[in-house]
Protein backbone atom coordinates (compact mmCIF):
# COMPACT_ATOMS: atom_id res chain seq x y z
CA UNK A 1 0.00 0.00 0.00
CA UNK A 2 1.21 3.58 -1.05
CA UNK A 3 0.59 6.14 1.76
CA UNK A 4 1.96 8.70 -0.40
CA UNK A 5 2.46 9.83 -4.07
CA UNK A 6 6.06 10.95 -5.19
CA UNK A 7 7.06 13.21 -8.22
CA UNK A 8 9.20 10.88 -10.42
CA UNK A 9 12.70 12.20 -10.97
CA UNK A 10 15.47 10.97 -12.40
CA UNK A 11 18.86 11.21 -12.38
CA UNK A 12 20.69 14.22 -14.13
CA UNK A 13 22.26 13.15 -17.27
CA UNK A 14 24.97 15.98 -17.90
CA UNK A 15 26.77 18.54 -15.99
CA UNK A 16 26.23 16.74 -12.57
CA UNK A 17 27.39 18.80 -9.58
CA UNK A 18 30.99 17.62 -8.18
CA UNK A 19 33.78 18.58 -5.78
CA UNK A 20 35.16 20.53 -8.88
CA UNK A 21 32.20 22.57 -9.51
CA UNK A 22 31.47 26.30 -8.02
CA UNK A 23 27.65 26.88 -6.92
CA UNK A 24 26.56 29.90 -5.72
CA UNK A 25 23.37 30.19 -4.29
CA UNK A 26 21.16 33.22 -4.15
CA UNK A 27 17.77 33.95 -2.90
CA UNK A 28 14.79 33.10 -0.22
CA UNK A 29 15.36 31.64 3.08
CA UNK A 30 15.48 27.91 1.20
CA UNK A 31 18.85 28.88 -0.77
CA UNK A 32 20.02 28.81 2.98
CA UNK A 33 18.70 25.46 4.05
CA UNK A 34 20.46 23.72 0.86
CA UNK A 35 23.35 25.97 1.19
CA UNK A 36 24.18 24.80 4.35
CA UNK A 37 24.28 21.21 3.58
CA UNK A 38 26.73 22.28 0.71
CA UNK A 39 28.59 23.68 3.21
CA UNK A 40 28.30 20.96 5.41
CA UNK A 41 29.73 18.76 2.59
CA UNK A 42 32.55 20.97 1.83
CA UNK A 43 31.04 21.65 -2.09
CA UNK A 44 32.99 24.60 -3.17
CA UNK A 45 29.65 26.87 -2.39
CA UNK A 46 28.85 30.62 -1.44
CA UNK A 47 25.20 31.43 0.14
CA UNK A 48 23.78 34.57 -0.25
CA UNK A 49 26.33 37.34 -0.13
CA UNK A 50 23.57 39.94 0.59
CA UNK A 51 21.49 37.55 2.66
CA UNK A 52 18.12 36.50 2.34
CA UNK A 53 16.68 38.04 -0.94
CA UNK A 54 12.86 36.93 -1.03
CA UNK A 55 12.00 38.11 -5.09
CA UNK A 56 13.58 38.16 -8.50
CA UNK A 57 14.07 41.88 -8.85
CA UNK A 58 16.47 42.15 -5.81
CA UNK A 59 18.46 39.17 -7.20
CA UNK A 60 18.56 41.19 -10.87
CA UNK A 61 19.81 44.43 -8.96
CA UNK A 62 22.78 42.13 -6.78
CA UNK A 63 23.54 40.50 -10.18
CA UNK A 64 23.76 44.32 -11.91
CA UNK A 65 25.92 46.12 -9.26
CA UNK A 66 28.42 43.21 -8.50
CA UNK A 67 29.21 42.80 -12.54
CA UNK A 68 29.22 46.94 -12.64
CA UNK A 69 31.15 46.99 -9.49
CA UNK A 70 28.94 49.81 -8.75
CA UNK A 71 29.69 50.08 -5.18
CA UNK A 72 27.61 51.71 -2.35
CA UNK A 73 27.81 55.10 -0.76
CA UNK A 74 26.61 56.87 2.07
CA UNK A 75 23.60 58.13 -0.30
CA UNK A 76 22.42 54.30 -0.35
CA UNK A 77 22.30 53.80 3.56
CA UNK A 78 19.72 54.34 6.16
CA UNK A 79 19.41 54.64 9.68
CA UNK A 80 17.06 52.47 11.53
CA UNK A 81 16.44 51.58 15.31
CA UNK A 82 20.36 52.64 16.13
CA UNK A 83 21.35 50.72 12.83
CA UNK A 84 22.69 51.49 9.42
CA UNK A 85 20.91 49.34 7.10
CA UNK A 86 20.74 49.32 2.99
CA UNK A 87 17.29 48.42 1.49
CA UNK A 88 19.33 46.65 -1.19
CA UNK A 89 20.05 43.71 1.41
CA UNK A 90 19.44 41.56 4.18
CA UNK A 91 19.44 43.02 8.13
CA UNK A 92 22.61 40.37 8.69
CA UNK A 93 24.55 43.13 6.91
CA UNK A 94 23.53 46.08 9.21
CA UNK A 95 25.62 47.53 11.53
CA UNK A 96 26.45 50.10 13.75
CA UNK A 97 28.84 51.75 11.91
CA UNK A 98 28.00 53.14 8.60
CA UNK A 99 31.73 53.16 7.49
CA UNK A 100 31.52 49.31 8.52
CA UNK A 101 28.30 48.46 6.66
CA UNK A 102 29.34 50.27 3.46
CA UNK A 103 32.57 48.07 3.54
CA UNK A 104 30.43 44.83 4.15
CA UNK A 105 28.14 46.15 0.88
CA UNK A 106 31.14 46.90 -1.29
CA UNK A 107 33.42 43.92 0.16
CA UNK A 108 29.95 41.46 -0.74
CA UNK A 109 29.89 43.29 -4.41
CA UNK A 110 33.78 42.11 -5.07
CA UNK A 111 32.86 39.36 -3.59
CA UNK A 112 29.87 38.28 -5.84
CA UNK A 113 31.33 39.56 -8.95
CA UNK A 114 34.38 36.93 -8.13
CA UNK A 115 31.50 33.83 -7.36
CA UNK A 116 30.05 34.70 -10.57
CA UNK A 117 33.35 34.66 -13.40
CA UNK A 118 34.05 31.74 -11.26
CA UNK A 119 30.57 29.68 -11.10
CA UNK A 120 29.75 26.94 -12.94
CA UNK A 121 26.26 26.83 -11.10
CA UNK A 122 24.10 29.41 -10.11
CA UNK A 123 20.96 28.47 -8.25
CA UNK A 124 18.26 30.31 -7.96
CA UNK A 125 15.54 30.22 -5.09
CA UNK A 126 12.45 32.17 -5.38
CA UNK A 127 10.43 33.06 -2.36
CA UNK A 128 7.86 35.39 -3.16
CA UNK A 129 6.32 37.61 -6.31
CA UNK A 130 5.14 40.48 -3.31
CA UNK A 131 7.55 43.34 -3.46
CA UNK A 132 7.85 46.74 -1.73
CA UNK A 133 8.09 49.72 -3.66
CA UNK A 134 9.69 52.67 -1.50
CA UNK A 135 8.05 55.95 -2.58
CA UNK A 136 10.98 58.58 -2.00
CA UNK A 137 12.92 56.68 -4.50
CA UNK A 138 10.37 55.30 -6.58
CA UNK A 139 12.57 51.76 -6.67
CA UNK A 140 11.40 48.23 -5.08
CA UNK A 141 13.68 47.10 -1.97
CA UNK A 142 15.05 43.94 -1.50
CA UNK A 143 13.86 44.68 2.43
CA UNK A 144 12.10 47.33 4.42
CA UNK A 145 14.51 47.26 7.67
CA UNK A 146 11.14 47.96 9.98
CA UNK A 147 10.58 51.68 8.18
CA UNK A 148 7.26 52.53 8.74
CA UNK A 149 4.68 50.81 6.48
CA UNK A 150 3.65 54.53 5.09
CA UNK A 151 6.82 54.82 3.24
CA UNK A 152 6.22 51.52 0.86
CA UNK A 153 4.00 50.63 -1.78
CA UNK A 154 3.05 46.96 -1.56
CA UNK A 155 2.74 45.25 -5.48
CA UNK A 156 2.37 41.89 -6.96
CA UNK A 157 4.95 41.34 -9.76
CA UNK A 158 3.44 39.94 -12.81
CA UNK A 159 4.02 36.65 -14.75
CA UNK A 160 6.01 39.01 -17.55
CA UNK A 161 7.90 41.16 -15.01
CA UNK A 162 9.28 38.49 -13.64
CA UNK A 163 10.16 36.43 -16.47
CA UNK A 164 11.67 39.76 -17.74
CA UNK A 165 13.87 39.57 -14.38
CA UNK A 166 15.13 36.11 -14.70
CA UNK A 167 16.16 36.98 -18.82
CA UNK A 168 17.91 39.97 -17.56
CA UNK A 169 19.57 37.68 -15.00
CA UNK A 170 20.82 35.32 -17.27
CA UNK A 171 21.74 37.45 -19.81
CA UNK A 172 23.82 39.47 -17.76
CA UNK A 173 25.53 36.36 -15.82
CA UNK A 174 26.47 34.82 -19.18
CA UNK A 175 27.93 38.38 -20.77
CA UNK A 176 31.05 37.57 -18.33
CA UNK A 177 30.62 33.42 -17.81
CA UNK A 178 29.13 31.93 -20.81
CA UNK A 179 29.06 28.36 -19.67
CA UNK A 180 27.51 28.57 -16.14
CA UNK A 181 24.34 26.42 -15.61
CA UNK A 182 21.46 27.70 -13.99
CA UNK A 183 19.03 25.98 -11.78
CA UNK A 184 15.75 27.50 -10.58
CA UNK A 185 13.80 26.49 -7.65
CA UNK A 186 10.67 28.51 -5.98
CA UNK A 187 10.99 27.88 -1.93
CA UNK A 188 8.37 25.98 -0.55
CA UNK A 189 7.72 28.28 3.03
CA UNK A 190 4.88 29.62 2.51
CA UNK A 191 4.39 33.93 2.80
CA UNK A 192 1.55 33.43 5.15
CA UNK A 193 1.36 36.97 6.25
CA UNK A 194 0.52 38.16 2.70
CA UNK A 195 -2.72 36.08 3.23
CA UNK A 196 -3.34 32.49 2.01
CA UNK A 197 -4.76 33.07 -1.26
CA UNK A 198 -1.81 35.71 -2.17
CA UNK A 199 0.61 33.43 -1.29
CA UNK A 200 -0.87 30.82 -3.75
CA UNK A 201 -0.96 33.41 -6.39
CA UNK A 202 2.42 34.54 -5.83
CA UNK A 203 4.09 31.12 -6.37
CA UNK A 204 1.63 30.51 -9.28
CA UNK A 205 2.90 33.99 -10.78
CA UNK A 206 7.04 32.70 -9.49
CA UNK A 207 6.71 28.81 -11.30
CA UNK A 208 4.66 30.13 -14.49
CA UNK A 209 7.74 32.86 -14.87
CA UNK A 210 10.32 30.39 -14.44
CA UNK A 211 9.02 27.77 -16.87
CA UNK A 212 9.43 30.62 -19.47
CA UNK A 213 12.96 30.77 -19.18
CA UNK A 214 13.69 27.14 -18.69
CA UNK A 215 15.00 25.13 -21.62
CA UNK A 216 17.80 22.11 -20.65
CA UNK A 217 19.18 23.25 -24.66
CA UNK A 218 20.18 26.22 -22.86
CA UNK A 219 21.93 25.26 -19.45
CA UNK A 220 18.36 26.33 -17.81
CA UNK A 221 16.75 23.96 -15.19
CA UNK A 222 14.29 23.63 -13.01
CA UNK A 223 14.16 21.74 -9.41
CA UNK A 224 10.42 21.37 -7.85
CA UNK A 225 11.64 21.77 -4.65
CA UNK A 226 8.03 23.39 -3.67
CA UNK A 227 6.50 20.96 -5.32
CA UNK A 228 7.31 18.47 -3.28
CA UNK A 229 6.86 19.92 0.22
CA UNK A 230 2.91 20.50 -0.97
CA UNK A 231 2.79 16.94 -2.72
CA UNK A 232 5.25 14.57 -1.08
CA UNK A 233 5.01 16.08 2.59
CA UNK A 234 1.71 17.64 2.72
CA UNK A 235 1.49 16.99 6.66
CA UNK A 236 2.31 19.50 9.18
CA UNK A 237 4.94 16.95 10.94
CA UNK A 238 7.56 18.15 8.09
CA UNK A 239 6.73 22.10 9.14
CA UNK A 240 8.80 23.82 11.57
CA UNK A 241 6.55 24.78 15.18
CA UNK A 242 5.58 27.88 13.35
CA UNK A 243 3.64 25.33 10.75
CA UNK A 244 4.81 27.78 7.78
CA UNK A 245 8.86 26.64 7.07
CA UNK A 246 9.77 23.04 6.17
CA UNK A 247 11.44 21.59 9.43
CA UNK A 248 15.03 19.50 9.85
CA UNK A 249 13.33 16.44 8.61
CA UNK A 250 11.80 17.99 5.71
CA UNK A 251 14.91 19.59 4.14
CA UNK A 252 16.83 16.28 4.72
CA UNK A 253 13.88 14.72 2.65
CA UNK A 254 14.23 17.32 -0.22
CA UNK A 255 18.46 17.63 -0.13
CA UNK A 256 18.17 13.83 -0.90
CA UNK A 257 15.90 14.55 -4.04
CA UNK A 258 17.97 16.78 -4.93
CA UNK A 259 21.17 14.75 -4.22
CA UNK A 260 19.38 11.95 -6.30
CA UNK A 261 18.77 14.33 -9.65
CA UNK A 262 21.81 16.91 -9.12
CA UNK A 263 24.66 15.36 -7.44
CA UNK A 264 27.32 13.29 -9.27
CA UNK A 265 27.28 9.11 -7.68
CA UNK A 266 31.56 8.99 -8.28
CA UNK A 267 31.59 11.23 -5.29
CA UNK A 268 29.09 9.29 -2.85
CA UNK A 269 31.70 7.54 -0.98
CA UNK A 270 33.61 10.95 -0.72
CA UNK A 271 30.74 12.51 0.43
CA UNK A 272 30.22 9.60 3.52
CA UNK A 273 33.40 10.23 4.16
CA UNK A 274 33.07 13.76 4.87
CA UNK A 275 29.67 13.28 6.95
CA UNK A 276 31.78 10.62 9.14
CA UNK A 277 34.53 13.02 9.89
CA UNK A 278 31.69 16.11 10.75
CA UNK A 279 30.37 13.53 12.87
CA UNK A 280 33.30 12.89 14.70
CA UNK A 281 34.12 17.14 15.17
CA UNK A 282 30.82 16.78 16.50
CA UNK A 283 31.54 13.93 19.12
CA UNK A 284 31.98 14.71 22.74
CA UNK A 285 33.68 12.27 25.06
CA UNK A 286 33.29 10.88 28.65
CA UNK A 287 36.94 10.97 28.85
CA UNK A 288 39.48 12.89 26.89
CA UNK A 289 42.26 11.51 27.91
CA UNK A 290 40.98 8.25 27.54
CA UNK A 291 43.63 5.94 25.41
CA UNK A 292 40.03 5.18 23.04
CA UNK A 293 39.54 8.45 22.39
CA UNK A 294 42.99 9.04 21.75
CA UNK A 295 42.59 6.34 18.93
CA UNK A 296 39.40 7.91 18.04
CA UNK A 297 41.36 11.41 17.49
CA UNK A 298 44.43 9.79 15.31
CA UNK A 299 42.26 7.88 13.09
CA UNK A 300 39.78 11.55 12.37
CA UNK A 301 42.67 13.73 11.97
CA UNK A 302 44.58 10.85 9.49
CA UNK A 303 41.29 10.96 7.75
CA UNK A 304 41.08 14.33 7.66
CA UNK A 305 44.08 14.67 5.97
CA UNK A 306 43.55 12.14 3.55
CA UNK A 307 40.41 14.21 2.45
CA UNK A 308 42.26 17.43 2.27
CA UNK A 309 45.25 16.31 0.26
CA UNK A 310 42.75 15.20 -2.14
CA UNK A 311 40.65 18.06 -2.41
CA UNK A 312 42.82 20.90 -1.26
CA UNK A 313 39.58 23.35 -0.88
CA UNK A 314 38.50 20.87 1.87
CA UNK A 315 38.45 22.89 5.19
CA UNK A 316 37.25 21.08 8.66
CA UNK A 317 38.67 23.90 11.32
Amino acid sequence: MKLQTQIPLGKQPHNQIDYNSKVLLLGSCFSENIGSKFDYYKFQSKVNPFGILFHPLAIENLITRAINKDYYTENDVHFVNEQWCCLDAHSKLNSASKDNLLKRLNEQIELTNQRINESTYIIITLGTSWVYRDITSDKIVANCHKLPQKQFLKELLSVDQITESLEAIISLVRSINPKVNFLFTVSPVRHIKDGFVENTLSKSHLISAIHNVIEPRWHHYYFPSYEIMMDELRDYRFYDEDMIHPNAVAIDYIWEKFKHVWISDEIESTMQDVDTVQKGLKHKPFNTKSEAHQKFITKLQSRIKDLCEKYPHFNFD
